[in-house]
């Protein structure tokens, strides 16, 4: 699929992404979330069911995998 952005020559691609959020004032990260990228501009789409995984995982908050530093800067 061509990219949506105006003027971009790309073709969409599937990978998978880190996807950051910040939620209920913490900063969550999710790795390796299936997503259509631009291979010229970087842009990201998610498929409405990727979206509902992503907000069933923000609801539960199961015990994350791993722990990453968090750094400001500010």
């Amino acid at each position: 699929m061509k990219c949506t952005i105006q003027g971009c020559p790309g073709d969409y691609e599937n990978r998978t992404v880190v996807h950051t959020v910040r939620h209920r004032g913490n900063v969550v990260v999710i790795d390796h979330v299936p997503a259509e990228v631009c291979s010229v501009c970087g842009d990201v789409l998610f498929t409405s069911a990727t979206i509902r995984r992503i907000e069933q995982l923000l609801e539960s908050m199961p015990t994350p995998s791993k722990e990453v530093p968090l750094y400001e800067f500010a």
